[in-house]
């Protein structure tokens, strides 16, 4: 009997650990859902719509005059090189001279 009362005793607490488990990932797909619906009310509303004709497409609404500039003929542009580090090529001896002595 005590033995049948301790196996199911563990049964239940392996199952409501389990279950504490699962309602903190249905909290957090809750959540993601939530963030997702509201990435999905805005990308369906006008101002997305908007928003991504004026960056991307570069579309302007009427009485808006669109700018873009444009590079100087003359200009060179500037290259900077990276400088490569080099490998040193010491002896074993004179590696640990330095590690001991400096």
């Amino acid at each position: 009997m005590m033995l049948g009362l301790n196996s199911r005793l563990s049964e239940y607490f392996r199952l409501s650990s389990q279950q504490n488990e699962m309602n903190e990932r249905i909290v957090q797909l809750e959540s993601t859902q939530d963030s997702l619906e509201t990435q999905i009310a805005y990308a369906n509303s006008d101002k997305a719509v908007e928003e991504w004709a004026r960056t991307y497409e570069k579309q302007v609404l009427p009485g808006d005059q669109l700018i873009v500039p444009l590079p100087l003929e003359n200009e060179i542009p500037e290259v900077n090189y990276v400088a490569v580090p080099t490998t040193s090529t010491s002896e074993n001896w004179q590696i640990w001279w330095d590690l001991f002595f400096e």
